[in-house]
């Protein structure tokens, strides 16, 4: 591979967070019955005539904005021509050269290296009806016995964020993607549920010579939702291609599918170019026109963005750039760390624990930050409690369990538990005393210069009080017992 490098574009598909459809007032819902939310205007009746759902638009400009694209003047509808079951009017109201926005770019952090995507443009559409295939066993068309259609999700509002081909790598796709998607759902236009489609992606993959300026026939890895599978899928496809390029042969131009369980990829038709669905405007749509005073309001009005609030607990809690964008990467996690900072917390200290222990009881109870039992006020005094010493690091994460197992408040815990830190320095003097006088030969190692051995002093202190002792303060009587 040093001898070729990766060319990969992505266009990625965001359902708006409305609460009707995009060109009629059917409701926009998640798991209600099939085919309940529909009307004339979403099943293509003859006669019915749609109408701009103003909110989408304005989610649309949101995003537009944030990725730093120019929200035209004017833009225009488009009826973008393509047969299949989940399409009623066998078309889809769509954009095509006079989109909403163009012209932006995306940053992006892959570890320590600042990245930047150019953004061609971003445009809206309606979203498909759901197939479902039934009587398989991967649920995919392949080897169902027959399809239904459910057409609730049919003319969702859709935006398309068309990104240029400046992506280096699969793992740089994977970290676009999960960047972009905090983006979203911090602007407050779409939750970006992966499980329910709320967001996917199209990845368009070739390679060329490296250090070439050119592009070689692209692949297409369409309707992913997963960052992990993209990124697998990517790492297959690359080899294929170059293989192929190395024995002589050509890439053909067509959509493949990605198997996870087996980490191939397979054709599944050749790629449509723009022609084949003969766009043209849309005739029962007028235009849209967004004047200058409309764009600056949306534009206000958005929120601190992941980038920006990144670079500013970097230097406003001295975070290191990783921990920052962990913590600052999505908004609601960003607003419990701040809440718990807020208690009076030392912000490194709060970061860790919020990293740490935090995020994992989230992750095994399924629970979004600031939701259940562990609020930012409950952590944060079970973390001043560590910092004036009376509970220890260890015993923390036993008093943070039992506060979730009992839903307790910390200091009710640490006493009913009797998981308060030994801190007692008469009654330490008397452990460090013993467990000296038991390890003589220990004791000569130290005199003889092998200073470490007092750590093994220190963890035998920890060992008799149970991992209750203040461990630096035993620190500093073992040292001053060995050298006295």
């Amino acid at each position: 591979m040093s001898e070729w490098e990766p060319v990969i574009g992505l266009e990625v598909h965001v359902e708006l967070d409305t609460e009707t459809k995009m060109f009629c007032g059917c409701a926009v819902t998640k798991g209600d019955p099939p085919n309940t939310h529909t009307c004339p205007v979403c099943l293509a009746h003859p006669g019915a005539l749609p109408v701009v759902n103003e909110r989408a638009v304005e989610y649309a400009a949101r995003i537009a904005l944030a990725l730093g694209c120019e929200v035209r003047p004017r833009s225009i509808f488009h009826r973008k021509n393509y047969f299949y079951p989940d399409l009623p009017k066998a078309y889809q109201i769509s954009q095509y050269d006079e989109p909403l926005a163009v012209g932006g770019s995306f940053d992006y952090w892959v570890g320590d290296q600042k990245l930047s995507c150019r953004i061609n443009r971003v445009h809206m559409e309606e979203d498909a009806a759901k197939l479902i295939h039934a009587g398989g066993e991967t649920g995919r068309i392949a080897g169902s016995d027959y399809s239904m259609v459910d057409f609730n999700r049919g003319g969702t509002p859709l935006i398309e964020i068309v990104g240029e081909p400046d992506i280096p790598s699969p793992e740089a796709a994977r970290e676009f993607l999960q960047q972009l998607r905090n983006l979203i759902v911090g602007l407050g236009v779409s939750e970006c549920n992966m499980e329910e489609g709320q967001i996917r992606w199209d990845a368009n993959i070739s390679v060329r010579p490296a250090g070439s300026d050119r592009l070689g026939t692209r692949t297409e890895l369409k309707n992913m939702n997963s960052f992990r599978f993209l990124q697998q899928a990517l790492e297959s496809e690359l080899p294929r291609q170059v293989a192929i390029l190395e024995a002589g042969g050509t890439i053909d131009q067509e959509t493949l599918h990605f198997d996870p369980e087996t980490g191939t990829t397979t054709p599944l038709r050749s790629k449509e170019e723009a022609h084949d669905y003969r766009y043209f405007p849309e005739p029962d749509l007028v235009p849209l026109t967004a004047d200058e005073a409309w764009v600056d309001k949306v534009r206000q009005d958005l929120p601190e963005l992941p980038a920006a609030r990144v670079e500013r607990f970097m230097s406003q809690y001295g975070l290191s750039r990783y921990d920052a964008t962990v913590l600052g990467g999505g908004s609601t996690m960003a607003r419990f760390y701040e809440d718990v900072v807020a208690e009076g917390v030392d912000a490194k200290l709060a970061a860790n624990w919020t990293m740490g222990e935090y995020s994992a009881h989230l992750n095994a109870a399924g629970l979004d930050p600031g939701h259940g039992h562990v609020t930012a006020a409950r952590l944060a005094a079970l973390l001043r409690l560590v910092a004036d010493g009376e509970v220890s690091g260890t015993a923390a994460k036993q008093v943070f369990a039992l506060m979730i197992e009992e839903r307790a408040e910390p200091r009710d815990v640490v006493t009913r538990h009797d998981l308060g830190q030994v801190s007692d320095t008469a009654e330490l003097e008397a452990v460090v005393a013993s467990v000296i006088a038991a390890h003589p030969a220990q004791v000569e190692q130290f005199r003889a210069g092998k200073e470490q051995v007092a750590g093994f002093f220190v963890g035998q202190v920890m060992r008799a009080t149970q991992g209750k002792a203040n461990p630096q303060l035993v620190s500093e009587l073992v040292r001053t017992a060995l050298t006295g």
